[in-house]
């Protein structure tokens, strides 16, 4: 049974940083893409960032910059480190490790921004 969990959010200050992770079972990471996903209520789940499985990673404009995605394949885990948190990043935050013909994703955490 594959499973992906994703820790780390919390309440964070406006210019404050988080480290998300998402650690799988089941699957082994890297042999898929594995992305980062976000969603505030009332708005559409968006595209965050993407580590490729070549190695290279990808970033949503509204991010670059600010957020670093990482492997660590020996943990089976992906990383999302956020700096410079703005209120409008705040959002449940999920991890997705897809290939062909597989899409896993994970229940999510909350990040808020607040002072």
């Amino acid at each position: 049974q594959v499973q992906l969990v994703e820790s780390g959010g919390g309440l964070v200050q406006p210019g404050g940083s988080l480290r998300l992770s998402c650690v799988a079972s089941g699957i082994s990471f890297s042999n898929y893409v594995v992305d980062w996903y976000r969603q505030a209520p009332w708005k559409k789940r968006e595209f965050i960032a993407s580590a490729t499985l070549g190695g290279g990673i990808n970033y949503a404009d509204s991010v670059k910059g600010r957020f670093t995605c990482s492997r660590d394949n020996a943990k089976n885990t992906v990383h999302l480190q956020m700096n410079g948190l703005k209120p409008e990043d705040a959002a449940v935050y999920y991890c997705n490790a897809w290939r062909a013909g597989e899409d896993y994703w994970g229940q999510g955490t909350q990040v808020t921004v607040s002072s």
